[in-house]
C-alpha cells in the first residue's frame, strides 16, 4: 500500500496526539515503534525486530532496541 503525503501527515498528527503524554520508556517502547511504523503503512512485525543481538566494537555482545534490516537501527 502506497500512502500519499497527505495521508502520512494525517497519520503523523494522530500519532503525535496519541503519544504526547507518554512517559514510560520501558513500558511503551514496543507499542510506540509499532504505532510509529503504522504511520507509513508498515506492520512493524513484518519488517523489524526488537532487542536484536549485536556484536559490539569491543567484541562483547549487546543488543539494539529496534532493527529493520538495511533500513533503520534504533537505540534509545
Amino acid at each position: 500500500m502506497r500512502l500519499s503525503w497527505n495521508e502520512i501527515r494525517a497519520r503523523v498528527s494522530k500519532f503525535s496526539d496519541q503519544w504526547k503524554d507518554a512517559v514510560y520508556e520501558i513500558e511503551d517502547t514496543q507499542s510506540f515503534y509499532s504505532a510509529f511504523s503504522e504511520i507509513f503503512g508498515i506492520q512493524r512485525r513484518s519488517v523489524a525486530r526488537f532487542k536484536q543481538d549485536v556484536k559490539k566494537l569491543d567484541n562483547r555482545s549487546g543488543f539494539i532496541d529496534l532493527y529493520y534490516p538495511e533500513v533503520l537501527i534504533i537505540e534509545q
